[in-house]
C-alpha cells in the first residue's frame, strides 16, 4: 500500500506536465493571499507582510470539509497535513492536543510556533514554548501551516509555524449569529455561540464556547470556557486598527498514566483520583495596518499575555505502579504535591512589505523586527493536602524549588523576492536573533539546597534562501534551505518530581531545514503537493535510560546527539465528477491521501543509528468524502507507525518514559446536513473500530506513564447560522 502511494505520487507528477490548468479557487472559499482547493490549499507568494514564495505551506479551511470541529479532533480537521503527528491527550490531563512535524516531539506543540491571528499563544517563545490554549475550531476560518523554512519570518524554531486565523464579522450584515450545540459519549457537551457584523467602519466578531465531559476514563472529567472578541476599525482608506482579547478557563481531573502491564490489562481505568489541574489563559492584542498604496504596506502587532498553570497531585515516587491508596495507620491518603507556574509576556512585531520594479520585473521586499520580554515563575514540590478535591493549599509552607526565569528577545529579519523572469524567483533572507535568559532561585537535589543566579546571552545569525519556478499555470517547483535554532527551555532545566534527572550542562540545539517539491492542480479535479525534506538537528535534547550506583533505573534529560530527519511528504486529492464529463452531480465524491515517510535517526554519540523518539517512520491518512446538495459525509482512516519513547529505543521497561509506542489505525466518520432554513444537523463516530492505542509516554505530568487515546465515541449536534 505504501509503495503504491509513493509510485502514484511520482506518476501523477509526471503526467501533469502535459495538461493545461484551470482556475483552482472555489468562490465560496476565496481568501486574499490563499489558494484553496476545497479541503486544503497553500499560501500565495505574499500575505500580510510575509513572504511565502518557495516555502512548503498548507492551508485548511474547516468549513470546506465535514469534520468534528466541536471536539477539535486533529485527525479529521488537520489530518490532511502530510507528516503531522498528534499527541491526542486532550481530556487526559492536557488542556489541548499537540502537533509535531517531521519526527519532532508533538507534546504540547513544543517544537512548533503556535499562533492565533499572527501572534504567539504559547507562554514563552524560548523559555517555555508549551501551548495550553488552542483556538476552538468552530471559530476558525482557516489554519495556515508553514514548515521549517518559516524560521526567517517567525523565529528560529525547527518545527515551523501553525497559525489559527479566526473568523471575521462579515461585511454584509450589521449583526449575524451562529449557534452550535453538540452532545456525545461520556457526558460530552459543547455549546458554541458566535456573533459578528459590520457597522459603518467597524467590523466585530466574538465567540463563547462552553465545554465539559465526564471523560471516557474514571477521574478524567473536565470543564472549560473559551471566549474571544475582536474589533477592527477602518480609520480611513489607508489605516485600519484592531483590538483582540482571548480568555480561557478550565478545570481538569487527571486520571494518571499506566505502565505497559496496566495498559494491556485495562486501558479504560484509572489509578489516580486526586490529581487536578487548571491553566487560565489571557491574551490581549493590538493590531495596526497602514497601506500607502498597493505596493507599500506596514503591519504592526503588539500582544501581551498573563497566564498560569497550577496542579495538585499525588507525589509520583514509584511511578504509575505505585497505587494511591489510604494508609491504614493514619486513615488518610498521603499528602499530594503542589506545582504553580505564572507566565507573563509582551511581544511586538513590525513588518514592512514593499513591491517595486527591478529591471522591468516586479520584486518584493519584506523586512521587520520583533521584541519579546517574558517572565516565568515556577514553584514545585510543595506539600499539599491529603484531600481529594482541587485544593492548592500547602500543608507545609514552602516549595522544593522556586525559580524566576526571564527571556528577552530582539530579532531583525528580511527577505527579498528577486524575479529572474516571469516564472522564476529566488528569495534570499536572513534573521538575527538576540536572546537573553536569566534564572534566579533555588532547587533541592538529594535533600541539598542549590541556589543559583545566572544569565546567558547569545547572538544567533540565521541565513536562508528559497526558489520557486512556475512549470505551468498553477503548477510550480519550490525549494528552500534555512538555518534553525532551539535554546534550552525552562521546562527542560527543571524536572517535575523525581522520575527524571537533568544534565545541568545542556547546550542549545542548532541545525537547518531543506525542502524540494512540486505542487499544483490539474483540470480543477486533481491537487497534489509532493516534496522531499532534510532536517539536521544538532545537540538534540532528549531522555535516555540510565542506572545509578545502587542499580536503580532512571531517565536523564541531556544533549543526546545529533540527528538527521529525511523523508517524503505527499498530498493527493481527486474529484472524479470534475474530471469526467457527463457524470451526474449526485456522484460528487472526492478522495484524498496524505502520506509521509520519515527516517529520523541519531547520527552521532552513543545512540548512533537509533530512531529519534516520537518519530514514526510512516504516517498515512486516507479519506473519502461525499457531498450532494446539503448533505455531506466523510470517512477517514489514520495510520501512524510505531515510535519510541526514548533515545535508547527500548521496547519495554519499568521506567514510564522508555518503551515502544505501537503503531495504530484509527477510523472516523462524520455526517452533516444543512437545511434550507439555515439549520445544520451533524453526527459522527470517533475511533469507529474502538482501537486501543496511545500517543504519549510521560515522565511526570499528567502521568507518569502511558497516556491512552480515547476509545470509540459518538456525537450528535444541531446548529443555526443567520449567515447561511
Amino acid at each position: 500500500m505504501r509503495i503504491l502511494v509513493v509510485l502514484s505520487s511520482l506518476v501523477f507528477i509526471s503526467v501533469t506536465s502535459g495538461f493545461a490548468q484551470r482556475n483552482d479557487t472555489l468562490k465560496e472559499f476565496t481568501i486574499k493571499g490563499v489558494k484553496i482547493f476545497k479541503g486544503m490549499g497553500h499560501m500565495d507568494e505574499t500575505q500580510n507582510g510575509i513572504i511565502y514564495s518557495g516555502k512548503k505551506s498548507e492551508v485548511i479551511v474547516p468549513d470546506s470539509i465535514v469534520a468534528n470541529t466541536a471536539q477539535n479532533n486533529p485527525r479529521q480537521v488537520l489530518g490532511r497535513i502530510p507528516g503531522a503527528n498528534y499527541s491526542e491527550t486532550q481530556g487526559s490531563g492536557f488542556p489541548s492536543n499537540g502537533i509535531g512535524f517531521r519526527g519532532l516531539n508533538p507534546s504540547q506543540s513544543i517544537e512548533t510556533n503556535v499562533r492565533q491571528n499572527g501572534y504567539n499563544t504559547a507562554a514563552d517563545i524560548f523559555g517555555y514554548a508549551e501551548s495550553y490554549y488552542t483556538t476552538p475550531m468552530e471559530a476558525v476560518e482557516r489554519v495556515e501551516v508553514t514548515r521549517g523554512a518559516a524560521s526567517l519570518q517567525f523565529g528560529p524554531q525547527f518545527g515551523g509555524v501553525i497559525n489559527f486565523i479566526t473568523r471575521d464579522g462579515g461585511k454584509d450584515k450589521k449583526f449575524a449569529i451562529t449557534e452550535d450545540m453538540t452532545a456525545g459519549s461520556y457526558g460530552f457537551l459543547n455549546s458554541y455561540t458566535g456573533i459578528g457584523g459590520q457597522v459603518g467602519k467597524l467590523n466585530y466578531f466574538g465567540f463563547a464556547q462552553l465545554q465539559q465531559s465526564a471523560g471516557w476514563r474514571p477521574n478524567s472529567d473536565y470543564k472549560q470556557v473559551s471566549a474571544y472578541g475582536k474589533m477592527s476599525y477602518a480609520v480611513n482608506s489607508k489605516l485600519t486598527l484592531g483590538l483582540e482579547y482571548t480568555l480561557f478557563r478550565n478545570t481538569i481531573h487527571m486520571p494518571g498514566g499506566f505502565d505497559d502491564a496496566q495498559f494491556k490489562q485495562n486501558p479504560d481505568t484509572s489509578y489516580r483520583s486526586r490529581n487536578w489541574l487548571n491553566s487560565p489563559w489571557n491574551i490581549l492584542a493590538f493590531k495596526a495596518k497602514y497601506e500607502w498604496n498597493d505596493d507599500t504596506k506596514l503591519f504592526f502587532t503588539l500582544s501581551g499575555m498573563s497566564s498560569a498553570r497550577a496542579l495538585v497531585w499525588r507525589n509520583e515516587d514509584g511511578g504509575p505502579g505505585e497505587l494511591d491508596t489510604i494508609d491504614r495507620a493514619t486513615g488518610t491518603y498521603v499528602n499530594r504535591e503542589v506545582e504553580s507556574e505564572k507566565m507573563k509576556h509582551i511581544a511586538g512585531e513590525l513588518r514592512l512589505m514593499k513591491k517595486y520594479s527591478l529591471g522591468g520585473i516586479r520584486s518584493t521586499l519584506s523586512v521587520g523586527t520583533r521584541y519579546f520580554y517574558g517572565q516565568f515563575k515556577r514553584q514545585g514540590g510543595g506539600t499539599g493536602t491529603t484531600g481529594t478535591d482541587f485544593d492548592l493549599n500547602l500543608a507545609v509552607p514552602g516549595y522544593e524549588y522556586d525559580i524566576d526565569f526571564s527571556t528577552t528577545n530582539v530579532a531583525l529579519f528580511a527577505e527579498q523576492i528577486f524575479k529572474l523572469n516571469e516564472k522564476w524567483s529566488v528569495t534570499p533572507g536572513f534573521r538575527m536573533e538576540y536572546i537573553r535568559n536569566t534564572a534566579k532561585g533555588f532547587t533541592t537535589e538529594d535533600t541539598e539546597l542549590v541556589v543559583f543566579d545566572g544569565t546567558k546571552n547569545r547572538w544567533i545569525p540565521l541565513l536562508g534562501i528559497g526558489s520557486q519556478y512556475e512549470v505551468y499555470k498553477k503548477v510550480n517547483l519550490y525549494a528552500n534551505i534555512s538555518q534553525a535554532y532551539s535554546p534550552v527551555t525552562y521546562d527542560q532545566l527543571t524536572p517535575f518530581a523525581v522520575t527524571s534527572k537533568i544534565d545541568p550542562n545542556m547546550k542549545d540545539s542548532k541545525g537547518y531545514n531543506a525542502d524540494l517539491g512540486i505542487r499544483g492542480v490539474f483540470k480543477n479535479c486533481f491537487q497534489f503537493d509532493v516534496s522531499a525534506f532534510y532536517m539536521a538537528y544538532d545537540n538534540r535534547i532528549g531522555v535516555v535510560e540510565k542506572t545509578d550506583a545502587q542499580g536503580n533505573v532512571y531517565t536523564l534529560r541531556t544533549n543526546i546527539a545529533n540527528s538527521a530527519h529525511k523523508g517524503l511528504e505527499s498530498y493527493l486529492e481527486f474529484f472524479p465528477v470534475r474530471c469526467f464529463k457527463g457524470m451526474p452531480k449526485w456522484a460528487n465524491i472526492s478522495l484524498y491521501n496524505s502520506f509521509s515517510m520519515i527516517d529520523a535517526r541519531f547520527v552521532s554519540g552513543d545512540f548512533n543509528g537509533k530512531m529519534v523518539p516520537y518519530a514514526p517512520k510512516t504516517i498515512e491518512r486516507l479519506g473519502v468524502n461525499y457531498n450532494y446538495k446539503n448533505f455531506g459525509v466523510a470517512y477517514n482512516i489514520s495510520f501512524t507507525d510505531l515510535s519510541y519513547g526514548d533515545a535508547s529505543n527500548i521496547v519495554a521497561s519499568s521506567d514510564p518514559v522508555a518503551g515502544i509506542i505501537p503503531s495504530y489505525t484509527v477510523m472516523d466518520v462524520a455526517v452533516q446536513y444543512t437545511l434550507k432554513s439555515k439549520w445544520r444537523l451533524k453526527a459522527g463516530i470517533n475511533n469507529l473500530t474502538d482501537e486501543r492505542y496511545f500517543t504519549k509516554r510521560t515522565d511526570e505530568y499528567p502521568g507518569p506513564g502511558i497516556i491512552p487515546g480515547q476509545a470509540r465515541s459518538f456525537y450528535v449536534g444541531i446548529g443555526y447560522s443567520s449567515n447561511r
